[in-house]
């Protein structure tokens, strides 16, 4: 029957040990099976079959500047988000530099 190989380190050193192997290649019993391990035959599944898509140049044109204006679109929106955020930054960084200079007019009893 099978045997579980089990490590040899107990404690996690980082030292990789190798696992005990059999001394005796005839300590491995094969397994007598009586049952017939033939494969099991597996149905194909059912074609399906989808219509071709036929443009014409009309159509192919409509497509490809749908596409392009699809893609200008989402940039431009990308962009001003990245551009949203930046000016967000900026007004952030201006807003702490104020409020530090008035904190230490506070200080100095100005």
């Amino acid at each position: 029957m099978l045997r579980p190989r089990i490590p040899v380190n107990p404690v996690p050193t980082g030292i990789v040990t190798p696992l005990v192997q059999p001394t005796n290649p005839t300590e491995i019993e094969p397994s007598t099976c009586h049952r017939d391990h033939a494969p099991v035959p597996v149905p194909a599944p059912p074609r399906v079959q989808s219509p071709a898509v036929r443009l014409s140049p009309t159509g192919l044109v409509t497509v490809v500047a749908g596409g392009a204006g699809l893609v200008l679109v989402v940039g431009a929106v990308l962009v001003s988000m990245l551009l949203a955020v930046a000016i967000t930054g900026v007004s952030v960084a201006l807003i702490a530099v104020v409020l530090r200079l008035l904190v230490r007019d506070m200080q100095r009893g100005r």
